[in-house]
Order: structure tokens, then sequence, then C-alpha cells
């Protein structure tokens, strides 16, 4: 089954161009690209380009998480498209951001991830998503 999908929306009360930003930062990134609260940091590095590669290094307990992908689409402040490689991903999986402004300090992200190895797995990133939005949320504030 590769067309599982996840789909996570969340308001985060910052402007639309400061959310944007954040997912392009490898300072911000490291505060909130973590899959469950209380963890440590990742690791990021990125070029924040289309076409740019990137890696997250998530830490969970002695677990190290490698994470890739390459920007595919970078529309600021609208949309983010980038693909997602990791130890339980399968080929082709594509992470699509989009943002809309509320108002002046409030972002609504819809966040699609398309492409899982099993049911399972797609529960899981759906929690995972979960997670980061809403850890992105309290460092904006």
């Amino acid at each position: 089954m590769t067309d599982l999908t996840v789909n996570v929306n969340k308001t985060i009360h910052a402007s639309i161009e400061k959310v944007f930003d954040a997912w392009l930062s490898p300072k911000m990134l490291s505060l909130f690209m973590m899959p469950m609260q209380d963890l440590p940091e990742s690791d990021v590095e990125n070029d924040a380009r289309e076409g740019g590669d990137f890696t997250i290094i998530m830490h969970a307990g002695n677990d190290v998480l490698p994470h890739t992908g390459k920007y595919l689409e970078i529309n600021r402040p609208d949309k983010l498209v980038f693909t997602w490689v990791s130890h339980c991903s399968v080929d082709n999986s594509i992470v699509t951001l989009n943002f809309t402004k509320i108002d002046g300090n409030k972002t609504n992200i819809s966040l699609t991830h398309v492409k899982f190895i099993d049911e399972k797995t797609r529960s899981d990133h759906e929690g995972g998503w979960g997670n980061i939005l809403n850890k992105l949320n309290d460092v904006m504030n």
C-alpha cells in the first residue's frame, strides 16, 4: 500500500512569512522537527533552494533517526514541497505544506504526506507530524 496519505492542519500563532521561513532555517528546524515531545534538538543541514537537499537527524533515546530529502518547490510564503526519505519511507514519498494567512499573526498550515509502507507507518507519521506542528507553534511564541 503506497497510496496512504496523512493530512494534518494546524493554526500557528505567527505571521505567514515567519512560519514559512522556519521550515527553511536549520536553527528553527532543529527546534521543532521531532516526532515526540521532550526529545533533544534535531541536527539539521540544508540547502534551502529548489533542487537543494536537506538532512534531519532526529534523536529518540538511543535511536538516531536520519531523514533526508530534496526541495521540489519553494513558493514563499504559500507552498513548500519536498521529498521524504527515512528508514520507513517508500520511493516518491512527498510532503506538501500549504500556508494560509489567517491574520497578521496567525497562519494555517495544511500538511499532506503521501506514500507509506503500511497503515501503521502512516498512523505513526500522522502522530509525528501532529507533534512537529504543535512544537512549531510552541517555538514560534
